[in-house]
């Protein structure tokens, strides 16, 4: 249990599901209630195969490019760091979107599964393993559908400020986690080219 809050937690912040809530509400404020049902679905689904797709084959790709793990923890870390920085300083309006394509874009992807949170389970694989890094991905999504469905309850609960004041919790705390990435993947670079060098 505690290996898989280590593993989860971390997901968790990234996909920030309170914080992108505001960003649903936005987009689908003028869509019927059925209309909002197929796109909770269709964003569930189009954040579970990509990031699925890229745990299965985020290694593959690291080996055909020659990229170490440690390489993109410092890489991943950095990337984490100026999306955390990003969302805390800037707050995108909503544009209006079409319903039909707006589950898989830009509520499925970048939305949910997005490059924070795609470099979080590449980190999550190395340390953890498949089996936990998936099962808490499969919990964070369905945390994401849950919220999805009560969004109105949720955001009337929270209020416009309450909504903002947890997204930027969240985003510091992704920031942290960014700066220990990057720590770590500093420190296992030291460490393969001193083993390196004593043989």
């Amino acid at each position: 249990m505690r290996a898989f809050l280590l593993c989860f937690i971390p997901i968790f912040v990234a996909v920030d599901a309170l914080g992108i809530l505001p960003m649903y509400i936005g987009f689908t404020e003028h869509l019927k209630k059925k209309e909002k049902h197929r796109i909770v679905i269709q964003s569930i689904i189009t954040a579970f195969v990509i990031g699925i797709a890229f745990l299965f084959l985020g290694k593959w790709i690291f080996r055909m490019l020659g990229v170490m793990v440690f390489d993109f923890k410092v890489a991943g870390g950095l990337v984490l760091l100026v999306i955390a920085l990003r969302d805390l300083l800037q707050h995108e309006k909503p544009h209006r979107l079409s319903p039909e394509t707006m589950g898989a874009v830009p509520i499925g992807t970048p939305l949910v599964t997005g490059p924070a949170v795609l470099t979080t389970m590449v980190m999550m694989l190395d340390s953890y393993g498949m089996p936990l890094t998936v099962a808490s991905f499969i919990v964070n999504l369905v945390i994401v559908w849950v919220v999805f469905i009560f969004a109105e309850a949720i955001s009337n609960v929270l209020g416009k400020a309450g909504s903002k004041a947890v997204s930027k919790i969240a985003h510091l705390l992704l920031a942290a986690i960014a700066v220990m990435m990057m720590r770590k993947g500093i420190f296992d670079t030291i460490s393969y080219f001193l083993s390196q060098k004593s043989t």
